[in-house]
């Protein structure tokens, strides 16, 4: 894993949590939902199955760790777990939790939210109650 770059796109839009023994996590800068990314820290994966199945199964302890790290911590009415990868082809998980009052709910969170960064004091306590909890 040694040769690993974040694409530039996520690392403007995120912020940097910690990394998991394949993922690095990273939190969208959008205060309007909860919005996390796990991105497996292996060069030139684009699709699941570019990854061994080691690291599947890894990949997919981390989903489901975070999942029920987010089940528990925030309630949601839906957790959207999604791996779109058309913009940014840097296989990357998006875990985001959705409540029925949030900025776009029903739709989904693509294409239907507009920037709203979240403030620097905020995102700064997000991310260390973030590292905290899942450290």
């Amino acid at each position: 894993m040694g040769q690993f770059k974040l694409h530039p796109q996520l690392a403007q839009d995120c912020e940097a949590v910690l990394d998991w023994p394949l993922c690095k996590l990273l939190l969208m800068n959008n205060a309007q939902v909860l919005w996390l990314i796990l991105v497996p820290r292996v060069e030139g994966v684009e699709e699941l199955h570019d990854l061994t199945r080691g690291q599947q199964h890894q990949l997919w302890q981390e989903v489901e760790m975070l999942g029920s790290y987010l089940s528990q911590t925030y309630a949601p009415h839906k957790l959207n777990l999604a791996a779109i990868g058309n913009k940014v082809r840097q296989l990357h998980m998006h875990l985001v939790v959705r409540q029925e009052d949030d900025a776009c709910w029903p739709e989904p969170v693509w294409g239907n939210l507009t920037p709203s960064p979240y403030n620097e004091a905020e995102k700064m306590a997000l991310v260390s109650r973030l590292r905290a909890d899942l450290h």
